[in-house]
């Protein structure tokens, strides 16, 4: 295993921190609290580089509020100097633990995503059902309650065995320490953090179980075989594996075994032979998010390139599925709440 030194300097470097907040900048240049930092920007960095120089450095506390998509979501944000200070910890980090992902884990990576998942895993359902000519089951996990969960000293473990470095484990902990339990989603880091953990899970699956049809995108997972008995005989070993080494629970009502002809449902869309549709929930919160944005165009929150790439964007999910139908009716729908 290859083990890092001397990235704390680098994290901390001026350099870096300028860099991770032209980065952080995009796309918020407009909101109050981005505006406030940037007009004293050289004295916010200087100083947050000094308090990282000198230890003293603190993570703020987090600000807390609902979204709904479309289950309700519980996210936390950091204050801003945290939040570059994210960017510039990330842009360290991500290539000395990126490369030591498996290919088939998806999210949070750069080239990949959920239509790369999405193409992969049914690449592996025409494999090994002979293109759909034999039986095919899929095993389809889901980690209960995933961000809330991570454990704090077992993620600093895995961390600390490739970053040998005190200093930048100071400051990792110091993030990881900052918020009470588990990981909050809204964190730079946090997609980071989630796939370093998770890895543990994928490395056990792939060269201690040796599965070869394996697909996860953060805590969601599903395994491919020809043979339900093979998958019912992984599933303990799996769950065991979660509880007593990562300290996580499969939820129990996300855990099935399903023949490919019932559908596989992975990432929005459900997979079936020789097709692929969206998922029921998907559609709906696109048409629901769509709407919304045709409101914020009608009180001048947003301008009219902001709608339109908005809604060449779920066009766009729409067209990784055979919805042809549902592309027309998005299409009339955007016109009609444009119009009313």
């Amino acid at each position: 295993m290859k083990i890092y030194n001397h990235i704390f300097e680098k994290i901390i470097s001026l350099e870096n921190l300028f860099s991770a907040w032209d980065e952080f900048k995009k796309d918020k240049q407009h909101k109050p609290d981005v505006i406030c930092f940037e007009q004293r920007l050289e004295e916010n960095i200087f100083a947050l580089h000094r308090d990282l120089q000198y230890k003293q450095y603190k993570h703020g506390a987090y600000t807390s509020f609902y979204i709904h998509d479309p289950k309700q979501r519980h996210i936390h944000k950091a204050a801003i100097r945290d939040r570059v200070l994210h960017h510039a910890v990330f842009v360290q980090l991500n290539p000395l633990f990126e490369p030591t992902f498996i290919n088939n884990s998806f999210s949070c990576q750069v080239g990949k995503g959920t239509h790369k998942g999405v193409r992969e895993l049914e690449a592996a359902l025409r494999k090994v059902s002979h293109n759909y000519i034999n039986h095919c089951f899929v095993l389809k996990c889901d980690v209960q309650k995933f961000f809330a969960s991570v454990n704090h000293v077992v993620l600093s473990d895995i961390i600390s065995m490739r970053v040998k470095d005190r200093d930048a484990m100071w400051l990792i902990n110091e993030i990881i320490n900052s918020f009470s339990s588990g990981l909050p989603i809204g964190n730079l880091t946090s997609q980071l953090f989630a796939n370093v953990y998770m890895n543990e899970l994928d490395q056990f699956v792939k060269h201690k179980l040796k599965v070869t049809h394996y697909f996860r995108y953060t805590d969601d997972f599903v395994i491919v075989s020809n043979d339900r008995a093979y998958l019912q005989h992984l599933l303990p070993l799996i769950r065991q594996f979660l509880n007593y080494t990562l300290y996580l629970a499969l939820h129990p009502n996300k855990v099935s075994i399903c023949k490919l002809p019932q559908g596989v449902d992975f990432l929005g869309y459900v997979l079936l032979p020789h097709h692929r549709i969206v998922k029921t929930k998907t559609k709906h919160r696109i048409f629901h998010k769509l709407h919304s944005r045709v409101q914020e165009y009608k009180q001048d929150k947003i301008n009219r390139e902001t709608l339109e790439q908005s809604l060449q964007s779920y066009l766009g999910v729409l067209s990784h599925a055979n919805a042809y139908r549902l592309i027309n009716e998005l299409k009339n729908k955007f016109w009609f709440w444009l119009n009313e």
